[in-house]
């Protein structure tokens, strides 16, 4: 497998690094201050105004048409300058293209690509996480407007949100796999109520709770047909799960980075223990990088990865945790006052075994549509 730059892929990345050195944000660590989530939007436009987003995505809705290959580039070069990833989007884009109508992708997609319009997700609710199928938000029909009722938790900015991709049930006689639809919900209006979490490591834009009490959504705004909400899901999760997609491993490389060069600095301040915690999180991280430039090679052969998304979720989750703990191991918990931004990486890594689909429904889910075992 080559993975060097083509000639037409080393000009991009010389001026995508020329254009970074001038225009990176700087931003602390996404899980350390609200001030990164904060920023996110103006980063979001900066990067498209350049022409540096939605670079594999369709020109007639605002991409640029180009390769997969150009998005690990642009990653690589973020990671290096130690930049905020791009923005992860990926899930609505695909959830939208594939599903929806092409109405649909010309009304919704520009805006959320061009980050002119912010977009939350409305899937999980506090009794419905792992078992999404169980979710309990209605959408009755009245007219030709949808009236949502429930609770959604764990709704990424949706404070900030103008727009939410909602899964209701839109039907409540048949299976509940079968009975949920999707929306784009106009987030500006009575009847939403939004209610921030505060997070174990202070940060407070992150996620939120959404309550639809009343709320109104024109039938128009269904994403798919009724009952397609499911298949919708799934194709969301499974985008949401794959690390190359997400910018995670530009930001795993970013933070092992920093550490390193901390350790750099003054080498004898640290035992060969908490050096090896950091070695062990480079490696795991390059592990990562690794496997999803293959995961880029099959999809550019035209394969689709499907369940193996659960193990792209699992690894992610190994590589977070190991940074986590070198995270604590070389930057220390910042107590009596000091600096605790290594303890908020460590505490915001402990969630990533849950968010996103838990390790054990992953394994499950490797055991079953992968090797074939009995339930």
């Amino acid at each position: 497998m080559d993975f060097g730059d083509s000639p037409e892929e080393a000009a991009f990345r010389a001026r995508f690094r020329a254009w970074l050195a001038e225009n990176n944000p700087g931003l602390p660590t996404s899980s350390t201050d609200d001030e990164y989530w904060a920023g996110m939007a103006a980063w979001h436009q900066s990067l498209h105004r350049a022409g540096f987003f939605g670079l594999s995505w369709p020109t007639e809705i605002g991409g640029q048409g180009l390769s997969s290959v150009f998005d690990v580039i642009l990653d690589d070069e973020l990671a290096a300058a130690g930049a905020p990833p791009r923005p992860s989007l990926g899930y609505l884009v695909l959830g939208i293209l594939e599903h929806g109508s092409d109405e649909i992708a010309q009304r919704f997609l520009p805006g959320i690509i061009s980050g002119d319009e912010r977009w939350c997700q409305g899937f999980s609710e506090p009794d419905a996480g792992s078992d999404l199928a169980s979710l309990r938000t209605r959408a009755d029909l009245e007219g030709d407007e949808y009236v949502l009722t429930g609770h959604k938790v764990w709704t990424s900015y949706s404070d900030e949100a103008d727009w939410c991709m909602v899964l209701a049930r839109t039907d409540h006689e048949v299976p509940k796999h079968k009975g949920i639809s999707a929306f784009a919900v106009p987030m500006r209006q009575p009847g939403i109520e939004q209610r921030p979490l505060k997070m174990i490591n202070g940060v407070t834009k992150e996620f939120g709770e959404v309550i639809f009490d009343g709320a109104r959504v024109p039938a128009a705004n269904m994403i798919g047909e009724p009952g397609d909400g499911w298949r919708l899901a799934m194709t969301v999760v499974s985008h949401e799960r794959e690390p190359g997609e997400l910018g995670y491993v530009a930001r795993y490389r970013k933070l092992v980075r920093q550490l390193a060069e901390q350790v750099g600095q003054e080498p004898d301040r640290y035992s060969t223990d908490q050096q090896r915690e950091l070695a062990w999180a480079i490696v795991e991280s390059d592990m990562l990088r690794h496997h999803v430039c293959r995961r880029l090679s099959g999809r550019l052969d035209g394969i689709d990865h499907g369940s193996e998304g659960s193990v792209d979720k699992i690894l992610m989750t190994e590589v977070e945790q190991a940074v986590g703990h070198a995270s604590m191991a070389i930057g220390g918990a910042g107590v009596d006052g000091g600096d605790d931004t290594w303890l908020k990486v460590y505490l915001y890594s402990r969630a990533q075994s849950v968010m996103g689909g838990t390790s054990q429904i992953q394994r499950n889910l490797i055991a079953s549509r992968l090797l074939g075992l009995p339930r």
